[in-house]
């Protein structure tokens, strides 16, 4: 009976050693942003319109090959870029634009353009980016890469076909 014990043991101990060395903890690898629900990330977007407003997503991939979506887990830090259509320096949050907990990006008073027409005399717009807002998603202490929002929700017409205007409509 003694043997036995001793046996289941050591039997013990050796499944202990075993399972614990094999790798089988999975941990997050990177994050995600982006402002599509798929896991492709990055990129430059645009909120058109005052009130409009831009769904970002954050996704946690893991070392084993899955994704988990943690948008609403994330803290978010939103920078001013650049400068806006007439060269002043673009406004912190809560100013111009509004991030809550759920990655609803808002563009709010006062408005603001962040784009710049360089064909203004032409019939068709040609925008060009003057600034931007980057966005920067944290989870468990791990940064997402940036995305960068323009604004285009200064007062007038957000029509492209409207030189004068501010911006791209989408």
């Amino acid at each position: 009976m003694k043997h036995t014990n001793i046996l289941a043991t050591v039997v013990v101990a050796a499944l202990s050693l075993i399972t614990s060395g094999c790798g089988t903890s999975d941990y997050v690898q990177s994050i995600t942003l982006s402002a599509t629900s798929d896991s492709a990330g990055g990129g430059l977007y645009n909120i058109a319109g005052w009130g409009g407003t831009l769904q970002l997503y954050v996704v946690a991939n893991y070392h084993s090959g899955k994704s988990i979506p943690v948008t609403d887990s994330v803290t978010y830090a939103v920078t001013p870029q650049g400068t806006n259509d007439v060269g002043a320096e673009l406004q912190a949050p809560p100013n111009t634009v509004t991030l809550n907990t759920t990655g609803m990006m808002t563009a709010v008073n006062p408005t603001e353009c962040t784009w710049i027409d360089l064909d203004p005399s032409g019939s068709t717009a040609s925008w060009a980016l003057s600034g931007s807002y980057q966005v920067i998603a944290t989870y468990k202490g791990m940064a997402s890469q940036p995305v960068f929002v323009g604004i285009a929700s200064a007062a007038g017409s957000t029509d492209t076909t409207n030189p004068g205007s501010c911006g791209p409509t989408s």
